[in-house]
């Protein structure tokens, strides 16, 4: 692309990028262009091996920059690590059952939610790791949670079938999402965050308005449990994975289905976008990870050699590279483009349930099921 001529496009649709600052936005734009263009051999090694919780771990998290990460646990706590040292920095305790949910508040980084099997959400500090609020008010288990982009609002979705929205600085619920008829175990704010997407067992993904609570579309098609739903990232489609074997693709703005992705032989486990929105990753129990175009629909990859179901797939932030992780106690990086394996991650002994990049795609950790 011709960086002026890009900026300049741009700049008729915004007003905040004026004739002053226009030569900065295009030295800007070419120094994302050679980050692109640049040729990576980059191969990981085992850095550290961390002994993080008396009971198994439920769920790993990094913040933006990958200088932090959490780990939740059986053992009912959060705690916090420093990626460099693998020292662990706080341990967040209060819950009274397993800690399944977790997440930063990204990109700030500075508040830590925490999702539990004791129906209740807890809002923390990253830096002291003081307790801000206990969200009160789910009948069943908290199983995932998300913040919204803006860091102004945490959503909570619980086996009570109800998503709620919570305010981070008042600490109050400020409204219940109902219309699901069974759990809810997914859910993704867009980028703006005016809409949320909620993902059930009830085969259901459902489309709400944040400011009123209102569930705009219901996407109905799949014949099994939800296990995954996402947003890309201008907001404009909807990717959602099955146990009935499927990944389908929606307009976000309609609710309308537009695609039905199939090809793997067993459940579709996890899915995920490319931060361009370009491609979608699905990681099946079929032990087979696959790649696929957002335009035209087509498979352009199929990643195979795990032995074991993948649980989870990402992309690294550049889009070029993808990351799974499997129950045959590997994860396996992959040319995102071509689905070669570049490299087997080795060293667990148990299956490994999670895995993710930091934003820098430097940094890989992985979470397996740690069995004295």
């Amino acid at each position: 692309t011709d960086a002026i001529a890009l900026v300049e496009e741009i700049r008729k649709g915004e007003p905040l990028i004026t004739a002053s600052c226009k030569e900065h936005v295009v030295h800007l734009v070419q120094r994302l262009q050679e980050k692109l263009g640049e040729k990576e051999d980059h191969k990981f090694h085992l850095f550290k091996v961390l002994r993080a919780h008396i009971l198994p771990l439920t769920n790993v998290a990094f913040n933006k920059s990958g200088s932090r990460f959490i780990t939740g646990s059986y053992d009912r706590t959060c705690k916090v690590w420093d990626t460099a040292s693998g020292k662990e920095l706080r341990t967040l305790e209060g819950h009274g059952n397993v800690v399944y949910a977790i997440a930063f508040n990204n990109p700030y980084g500075d508040k830590i939610a925490t999702g539990s099997f004791d129906k209740t959400c807890k809002l923390w500090s990253t830096e002291t790791g003081k307790c801000y609020h206990t969200f009160r008010g789910h009948s069943a288990e908290i199983v995932c949670l998300s913040f919204n982009l803006q860091s102004t609002l945490v959503a909570t979705g619980s086996m009570d079938t109800t998503a709620k929205l919570w305010d981070i600085e008042k600490g109050e619920e400020i409204v219940t999402l109902s219309g699901h008829s069974a759990e809810i175990i997914a859910l993704s704010f867009n980028t703006t965050g005016d809409r949320i997407i909620t993902g059930s067992f009830d085969h259901t993904v459902a489309v709400w308005d944040v400011g009123t609570g209102r569930m705009l579309h219901t996407l109905i098609g799949h014949r099994g449990e939800i296990s995954s739903a996402q947003f890309n990232w201008d907001c404009s489609l909807i990717a959602t994975g099955s146990m009935d074997k499927t990944c389908m693709l929606w307009n976000a703005m309609t609710g309308t289905h537009i695609a039905t992705l199939t090809g793997h032989s067993d459940e579709i486990l996890d899915v995920c976008f490319d931060y361009a929105g370009q491609r979608i990753a699905t990681a099946s129990a079929d032990g087979s990870a696959r790649v696929y175009n957002a335009e035209t629909k087509k498979c352009i990859a199929k990643l195979e050699g795990h032995g074991g179901e993948i649980s989870k797939v990402c992309f690294n932030p550049k889009g070029n590279h993808i990351l799974t992780a499997s129950s045959d106690k590997t994860a396996r990086l992959w040319d995102a483009a071509t689905g070669h394996c570049l490299q087997t991650l080795e060293g667990h002994t148990d299956e490994i349930f999670s895995c993710a990049f930091n934003y820098k795609g430097n940094i890989i950790i992985t979470v397996f099921t740690q069995k004295e």
